[in-house]
């Protein structure tokens, strides 16, 4: 069961927060080996937090715009294997510009998730 608060996005917000603001510095002094190694370990915490909080709202989109696109019901695995199947089969290709949009909003919230500072 789910906790009030801190909810799960908030905690790994948290440990990043301190892991980049006062373990990284002590140990880029002690070890730069490691404060590089905890640089990458707090990006990868800073991704979780965000797909913990976006991506629910992403999946649920990504699946509402693909139910649409492909005229069909399913779950978003189900919807995104026969997207791919018409794309294999060449039913779809990139001059489908529904196909197109979704694809657009698909990585932008990818990327929101991996890495919001990307343009």
């Amino acid at each position: 069961m789910a906790q009030d608060r801190p909810t799960a996005s908030e905690l790994l917000a948290a440990i990043a927060d301190f892991l980049r603001d006062e373990a990284t510095p002590a140990l880029d002094k002690a070890e730069p080996r490691l404060g590089f190694q905890m640089r990458v370990a707090v990006n990868s915490l800073s991704i979780l937090e965000r797909e913990a909080r976006l991506g629910p709202a992403a999946d649920a989109a990504e699946q509402k715009r693909l139910a649409k696109l492909l005229d069909r019901d399913g779950t978003l695995d189900e919807l995104n294997r026969e997207l791919a199947r018409q794309l294999r089969t060449g039913k779809r290709d990139e001059r489908d510009a529904a196909l197109m949009e979704h694809l657009d909003a698909t990585i932008a919230d990818k990327i929101a998730i991996a890495n919001p500072r990307w343009k």
